[in-house]
């Protein structure tokens, strides 16, 4: 079986329907190493967690970029939609990274509670503001949610190339997720 998660080290790790797209300037600027020239317009919209632990290498004004908790854009889907109506974007990257918060959320329902209680709330309203919310942030694990993601996205914006992508947080480098044909 071939590998979900493919590297990106050279150039010609790079698939062909991704060569000529911004989706193949951002591997060659995050991994190859591109020299970083400033563009005067977008090129492309990422969409990748909110964790600190992830910067990207790119040029000033390359992309949109939205972050949401596991690059999960359904609350704001309507940016997407504001990137490509008005902003011109045809290329989106959905990126997910290991080792990600959003995954088995449920299993961490005390710590955020009890954060949020420090944070001055009372429990109750805490307990109510987790189970109300967690269901819809919550991504199962990090690559099906990002294929899915995709996938998704892929459907709703059919004129759009959408690329599913992995950060790993231990190298900083981004990888290609397969997805099914």
């Amino acid at each position: 079986m071939i590998d979900i998660v493919q590297p990106v080290l050279s150039e010609k790790d790079i698939p062909l329907h991704l060569r000529g797209t911004p989706l193949e300037e951002l591997l060659q600027y995050h991994n190859l190493g591109r020299e970083l020239v400033p563009v005067p317009a977008p090129r492309m919209l990422i969409g990748m967690c909110m964790d600190n632990r992830k910067h990207l290498r790119i040029p000033d004004n390359f992309s949109f970029i939205l972050r949401a908790g596991g690059a999960n854009l359904r609350p704001a889907e309507f940016k997407v939609s504001y990137a490509i109506a008005v902003g011109g974007i045809r290329a989106i990257a959905i990126i997910g990274h290991n080792n990600c918060g959003m995954v088995n959320l449920m299993a961490r329902s005390h710590l955020f509670i009890e954060g949020l209680v420090n944070a001055g709330w009372d429990e109750q309203t805490a307990e109510e503001h987790f189970f109300h919310f967690a269901p819809m942030f919550e991504i199962g694990n990090e690559i099906d949610f990002t294929r899915g993601e995709a996938k998704r996205l892929r459907m709703r914006y059919p004129g759009v190339i959408v690329a599913p992508m992995l950060y790993k947080v231990e190298d900083n480098r981004l990888y290609l997720l397969r997805e099914e044909t």
